[in-house]
């Protein structure tokens, strides 16, 4: 059994240490919020799979290759040998602040179709526990959106969680755009996350996170950033501040949230203790350079716990 089915574009990743325009050497990685996450479920030890779309080309195989390798099943992946793998640039380009750059109009990873998820809910075995999609894979174009929507109805007649994270990118489409999009799938989702600033694109009501509970939501994570994250659900609200960590990169922190979020879901474990493997999974991803290279493993859920500046032995 998949622990976790999640569906998007991941995109070969460049990372400069200062100004793109200025040249210099960068740095080759991969980079996707669904992937990121996946990466992060599976280095905590569960099942999760990526569905995606790469081109026949060098960064496709990168991308394959880095997903291979951390324990992610790309069985229901394929190769577009007729589109490009998409890039994305990051130019750390003042102290900790980045700035992207993207290039993935017309990308592989934006002819992602229903029928890509169809196979994977098709497979032999039981569905997917849970079922994560975002925001980023439903602005990628009208296939990747029904795929999307398909992946919903879907997991939903298979009695899957389905868990949505907003992630508003504004360069990819508007706050009315994405709303257009992601409100009518409100009805199917158990679990939403978003930051505080993009609440507005699921509802307009003055207290959204209320109107999304009455609307059928069983919780509502909101990240705050730095000011932690706190759990809205029928029982309450609980908040758990973020851990204190030197910041490096804040690239990739609301995945690697998400990752520590899902794992706690996945391991039975009850609100408090799905937000505080939340925010020491988003910990490490602040403390650490790349979207998904500092995320722990499970064994090392615990070293935030020793003094600043000490050395495991």
């Amino acid at each position: 059994m998949t622990d976790v089915l999640t569906l998007g574009e991941t995109m070969a990743a460049f990372r400069t240490t200062g100004p793109l325009r200025l040249g210099g050497t960068a740095g080759i990685s991969v980079a996707g919020s669904e992937s990121n996450v996946a990466i992060g479920l599976a280095r905590l030890g569960h099942r999760a799979a990526w569905v995606g779309v790469t081109g026949a080309d060098e960064p496709g195989e990168l991308v394959r290759r880095t997903l291979r390798a951390e324990g992610v099943d790309l069985s229901w992946s394929r190769v577009d040998p007729t589109a490009p793998t998409g890039l994305i640039l990051f130019e750390n380009r003042v102290a900790d602040i980045n700035r992207v750059t993207y290039h993935r109009t017309g990308s592989a990873g934006s002819r992602l179709r229903p029928d890509d998820v169809t196979q994977a809910f098709d497979a032999p075995g039981s569905p997917p526990r849970l079922l994560h999609v975002t925001g980023i894979t439903c602005a990628l174009g009208a296939d990747p959106y029904q795929a999307v929507v398909e992946a919903v109805r879907l997991a939903r007649a298979a009695g899957s969680t389905v868990c949505l994270d907003v992630n508003h990118r504004q360069r990819l489409w508007s706050v009315t755009e994405a709303a257009t999009a992601l409100r009518p799938l409100l009805p199917s989702i158990d679990l939403v996350i978003a930051s505080d600033d993009e609440l507005a694109v699921l509802t307009d009501a003055s207290d959204p996170v209320t109107a999304l509970l009455s609307a059928g939501v069983a919780e509502v994570v909101v990240k705050h950033g730095a000011g932690g994250a706190t759990s809205h659900s029928t029982a309450g609200a609980l908040h758990r501040p973020a851990r204190t960590v030197p910041v490096v990169d804040t690239v990739g922190a609301g995945d690697a949230f998400v990752a520590g979020l899902l794992s706690g879901w996945l391991d039975g474990a009850d609100a408090p203790a799905r937000l505080d493997r939340a925010v020491t999974t988003g910990a490490f991803a602040v403390a650490t350079r790349g979207d998904w290279e500092g995320l722990p493993d499970r064994a090392e859920l615990t070293l935030l716990d020793h003094e600043p500046g000490g050395t495991v032995r």
